[in-house]
């Protein structure tokens, strides 16, 4: 079988799309369904637009915690923790066992650690010296 290999930017929205439900038919056939459900919290101004929140999704027994985001002018409220519990609470009603999250901000990284999130792993190697790491905590 021939192949054609290139290096491109991007790709079109469905073309990605298509490769996303080429993995995921594989996946299923590999280990069974996931059972994925999204998740979001967001966070809305005085005018009801999106200023922020959380995004993830329950699958496999776990909560991702894919984004979350506080404008700067509303940190240090406790909307963060305030969104994590409320994402963790509906992730233990769907039956997950635990959630996990990434960072590369130093600041979050101290909350998940406060909120019970233990390093699962790290990349210290990017450039600029910066540190993206994993983090996990069980129900």
């Amino acid at each position: 079988m021939a192949v054609e290999l290139k290096i491109t930017e991007g790709i079109a929205p469905q073309e990605e799309d298509l490769i996303l439900h080429k993995l995921r038919a594989f996946n299923i056939a590999a280990f069974g369904a996931s059972d994925r459900r999204e998740l979001a919290i967001p966070l809305y101004d005085e005018n009801g637009k999106i200023s922020g929140g959380l995004v993830g999704y329950t699958g496999r027994g776990w909560l991702y915690i894919s984004m979350l985001y506080i404008p700067a002018d509303l940190r240090g409220q406790g909307l963060a923790t305030h969104m994590m519990g409320m994402a963790e609470e509906e992730a233990r009603r769907r039956g997950c066992i635990g959630a996990y999250i990434d960072t590369m901000s130093p600041q979050a990284l101290k909350l998940y650690q406060r909120l019970g999130y233990a390093e699962i792993g790290r990349l210290d190697a990017l450039a600029g010296g910066h540190v993206v790491t994993w983090l996990a905590r069980k129900f």
